[in-house]
This record gives C-alpha cells, structure tokens and sequence, in this order.
C-alpha cells in the first residue's frame, strides 16, 4: 500500500506502463509496407486477372486465354525443371557444406570460408548474370579450357536450350546458396553440445551423427530454405531475360512464366492476362509452401 501510494502521489507511471504498444510501433512500418506494396498490388492483379481491359469481370477467361498460348506448356515445363535441378543442388549442397563448414568451426579457415561463401550474395541478381556472361563465354572467360575441355567453343554451344536448367542452377547457387550456408551454420551451432557428445558416446560417427542427429534438427531451416526458394526459383526472369538479349534470343525470350508474363503486358499489350499469369504463380507457391510446412509439423513445438 505504501509503495502504491507513494507512486501515485508523485505522478509517476508505473513500469511498464504503455509497454503493450512497443510491439504494435516495431511493427508499425512493416506492416504499411506490406499492405502498400505486397496487399494493395496482389488486390490489383486479382482485378486485373478476372476483368478485360474496359474492367467488365470475364470469370476464368484471362487464364484460359493465356493457358492456350502456344508458348504456356513450355515455360511451365522449363520452370519445373529448372525447380527439381535447383531445389535438390540447393539442399544437398547447402546442408552437406555446412556440416562441413561446422567442422571447421574451430579454425581461421573457417572464418574465411563463411566470407567467401557470402561474398557472391552481396552481388545483385542482374550483375551476377552479367558476370556469369562473361564466365561462359569461351572467347574470354577465365575458364575456357574447361569449357573447350567440356566440348564448348563458342558462347551458343554453351547457352544451347538443354544446358539452360543446369546454367540456370549454378549462378542461382552462386549467387544465393552462400547466405543459406551462413544461415545453416548458425543453426547447427545451437544444436546442443550434450546432444552430440551423447551421439559420439553412442559410437556415432561423423556421418552418423549428421544424418540421425544434426539434420533432424535442421529440418525446419531445410524447410524454410526450401520454401523461399521455391518462391523465388518459380519467379525466373533475370536468367532468361539477360542471357536471351546477349545471345539475340538464343536463350529464348519466353523460356520462363516470367518472361511471358513481360511478354504478354509489354509487348502485346495485354496486362490482364499478364496478371492471370502471375496470380497462377502466386497460387503455386502458396499452396507449395502450405504444403511444405504440413507435411514437416513446421510449426510443432519440438
């Protein structure tokens, strides 16, 4: 009683008073960001998906329209290739160098590893093309006696359509797989220390220990990598787009969903079915990353 009164006598709130808005504020900016630029532009693409081009609602029209262009079949197949190549290099690769990586936590090799893993990150998706250009190119790349060695002579042979999923992959894993290397790092290193030693104990060595012990642990970053990359890897467009205007269309400028999706707004001026393409992907990666995180009880408390 005492302590009460004295508080209120003076006038002063009592700690933790307005505490309850500090998350609201942190989030404040966030979230208008989101509503200005994730919400309100999907609200307008869904407009723009069901209506024509005087704004009358045409139903499923736009996704008919654009599904039976002779180009949709072979951008969704180029897409889902490229995905399978990726997906599995990305978590294979990804966990397999970070164990590796976490058995070198005690020495300067290993801080130079997470450094040179996260140097091709800091590179934006249309510079690491620009220079994965230069690499492919036999005429001037610094490794054009591997490429001669692989039977490529000129920069055509090397961008030839069937090599584009692979191509694709390695600067899609040059360019991002060294953040999530980084990130699965840190993630093994909260992997409780009793909980190895009792697995070296148990007479589990390195390999078993990674496939019984730390992998499992993992599986909720595998999971969150895998579903950020999906979303990601579905949205091709850079890639394509850059390798098809240096190769004069080689490459292909409709070999991605992407691609048609530009196509279909910029080039024949047709933004309600670009728009029915894109809802198509987003509903493709909502429904990948829902069922990704059913089937891995990503959100159960361990």
């Amino acid at each position: 009683m005492t302590v009460t009164s004295s508080s209120a006598g003076s006038g002063r709130r009592p700690r933790g008073a307005g505490q309850g808005w500090a998350g609201p504020a942190f989030v404040a900016g966030y979230a208008l960001l989101l509503v200005a630029f994730g919400v309100l532009p999907i609200g307008y693409a869904i407009w723009f998906a069901f209506t024509d081009a005087g704004g009358t609602f045409t139903g499923f029209t736009n996704f008919i329209t654009t599904a039976q262009d002779f180009r949709f079949v072979d951008a969704v197949g180029h897409v889902a290739v490229y995905l399978l190549f990726w997906l599995v290099s990305l978590v294979v690769f990804v966990v397999g160098l970070a164990l590796l990586l976490h058995r070198l936590s005690s020495g300067r090799a290993s801080k130079t590893l997470r450094f040179l893993y996260y140097i091709p990150g800091a590179l934006a998706g249309a510079a690491s093309v620009l220079v994965w250009l230069f690499i492919l190119d036999p005429t001037v790349s610094p490794v054009s006696s591997l490429l001669g060695a692989l039977g490529f002579d000129t920069f055509g042979a090397v961008i030839a359509p069937d090599n584009l999923p692979v191509l694709f992959t390695i600067i899609a894993f040059w360019t991002g797989a060294g953040g999530w290397i980084v990130v699965m790092y840190g993630a093994l290193n909260n992997i409780p220390q009793d909980v190895l030693e009792a697995a070296r104990i148990d007479g589990a060595g390195a390999w078993k220990t990674a496939w019984h012990v730390q992998i499992p642990m993992l599986r909720k970053w595998i999971v969150y990598m895998v579903i950020l990359a999906f979303a990601g890897g579905a949205q091709l467009f850079v890639e394509p787009q850059l390798l098809s205007l240096a190769s004069v269309g080689v490459a292909g400028r409709d070999y991605s969903l992407n691609q048609l999706t530009y196509d279909f707004a910029f080039q024949m001026n047709n933004i309600n079915g670009a728009a029915a393409v894109s809802m198509e992907l987003l509903v493709v990666s909502v429904s990948a990353a829902g069922l990704f995180v059913a089937r891995s009880r990503f959100f159960d408390a361990d």
